[in-house]
């Protein structure tokens, strides 16, 4: 294995999961059980997060690359199914872009990035500071973690307190420092590109206009909203979200 850390469940058609800011891996542990009834799950831990090495560069891009690293280190020779939470969301649309995929499923996560760099801003100056750690876990928490099971609920949360400091300023250097219409443009460019079936599913609204504005980029993209679910839908409703994978991948449909 190599600076990337990653496992495998199930067997058939490849799927690979990407977690989100301050998670890893075992994140999809709920869920996992769910979909390896039908895919064969790669899971990986992005660069500075759980089992993996760190790095120079913690941006999306960067961490594209580190799903392109465990693809080829696991032999997945057929364009795979991926799916990201949150962060993920944002670097498995980024690696779509620029590789070989069957489809795209993005979890709660907007890619109209200058609306969350709006609302990221006016906690710029905390987010830099000792006290960053309240920062990070009360933007969680207005995302809707006490939506999950109390026992899911404990291990997300405590893997939120436990975020690095570099880490986070490195995920999030670029949405701290650019303009809101500078991160649009960035986001566009890359949705450009992606020309693969895609799903999003949202926890609650991710904003008027958005599903209009995501199937404008990308040619036939949908965008559901679970409401009430808050930013980990897949976790409160594993088994729904699971079946709705299946009835969105050609690969098992």
């Amino acid at each position: 294995m190599g600076d990337v850390a990653w496992d495998e469940t199930g067997s058939g058609p490849a799927l690979v999961l990407v977690h989100g800011i301050t998670e890893d891996r075992a994140s999809w542990d709920t869920l996992l059980p769910h979909l390896a009834e039908r895919w064969r799950c790669v899971r990986l831990d992005l660069r500075g997060h759980g089992a993996s090495a760190d790095a120079d560069d913690y941006s999306a891009l960067a961490m594209a690359g580190d799903v392109a690293a465990v693809v080829a280190e696991a032999g997945i020779d057929e364009p795979p199914l991926l799916i990201g939470h949150s962060l993920g969301g944002v670097v498995v649309t980024a690696y779509a872009a620029g590789a070989p995929v069957r489809g795209v499923v993005n979890i709660d996560q907007s890619l109209r990035l200058g609306d969350f760099a709006t609302a990221l801003h006016p906690l710029a100056d905390v987010l830099r500071s000792p006290d960053y750690v309240a920062a990070v876990l009360g933007i969680m928490e207005a995302l809707g973690t006490d939506r999950l099971p109390p026992d899911v609920r404990e291990q997300v949360v405590a893997k939120h307190a436990a975020a690095r400091h570099d880490v986070i300023l490195g995920v999030w250097s670029m949405v701290l420092d650019a303009s809101p219409e500078e991160l649009t443009a960035v986001a566009e460019e890359m949705l450009g590109a992606v020309q693969v079936p895609y799903l999003a599913v949202h926890g609650s609204d991710p904003g008027p206009g958005y599903a209009e504005w995501l199937a404008e980029r990308v040619a036939g993209a949908t965008v559901e909203v679970w409401d009430g679910l808050g930013h980990h839908p897949h976790l409160v409703e594993p088994e729904r979200f699971a079946a709705r994978v299946a009835a969105f991948d050609p690969a098992v449909g």
